[in-house]
């Protein structure tokens, strides 16, 4: 049997020596550990890698965990994040949470309570993830309409006005509906792309190409033209139903 993947955790803290007794036990319960002293070495290993959360103190060298937040945030890298600190200011733990933060812990803390406290955080986002078609669609969204059709993501599927039925994939499903949500604006093609597959996917343009011939191949043969689905020439696209162009 395969063992279970060990969760990645980010730990940004400027005391050495908690770092190490940080990192010795959140080994110790099977996690592995990526440690910075800084706010923009963090920011650049999580802008092309993976993380399963972030440890983050507050008060840091360069800059407060609150600004690596936020910038992670303008940035779509969504990474649970716990808030670790010694300040005990109620408002601090309420901005915090606002900014989208999952937790706060005060030091002092016990190890076993922060292994709890991460395992709770690590269990909640899995369970977001679980209803995840695509990086911008979910199972549990409703259904949409798009150019006379209703796409059911629950389904994985277009009924046509026809009556005709047209089972679709998952990366169609999150390009349809990532047109559906920006009708009438210059849509780039990294932005499409980070949109349906993830900030930190690996997509080449040809690969994004196939799927838009997929979807408009899928629209021409229940008779109903994406001619209103255009290039962008060196950019991207736009999408502009007749009627619902974005005035200027």
């Amino acid at each position: 049997m395969c063992a279970e993947p060990r969760p990645l955790i980010v730990v940004v803290e400027d005391e050495e020596e908690l770092i190490k007794l940080i990192t010795e036990q959140l080994e110790n319960a099977g996690m592995n550990v990526q440690s910075y002293n800084r706010c923009a070495p963090a920011l650049r290993f999580l802008q092309h890698n993976f993380a399963n959360l972030l440890l983050l103190d507050l008060t840091l060298p360069d800059a407060s965990g609150f600004d690596l937040l936020k910038e992670l945030k303008a940035q779509d890298i969504n990474v649970p994040t716990i808030f670790l600190t010694g300040n005990s200011m109620e408002d601090d733990k309420i901005k915090g949470l606002n900014m989208g933060g999952d937790d706060y812990i005060t030091k002092p803390f016990s190890y076993a309570e922060l292994v709890a406290r991460i395992n709770a955080v690590l269990r909640r986002a899995e369970g977001k993830a679980d209803y995840n078609v695509t990086k911008n669609v979910r199972t549990i969204d409703g259904p949409f309409d798009f150019l006379g059709t209703t796409v059911h993501p629950d389904r994985l599927e277009i009924v046509f006005p026809n009556g005709g039925t047209h089972k679709i994939g998952r990366k169609e499903l999150g390009i349809l509906a990532h047109l559906n949500a920006h009708v009438g604006v210059v849509i780039t093609r990294k932005e499409l792309i980070h949109s349906v597959w993830g900030i930190h996917a690996d997509i080449r343009s040809r690969s994004l190409d196939q799927y838009i011939v997929k979807v408009r191949a899928a629209f021409e043969k229940n008779g109903l033209s994406l001619d209103c689905f255009k290039t962008v020439h060196g950019i991207g696209y736009i999408f502009e139903p007749p009627g619902e162009a974005k005035k200027a």
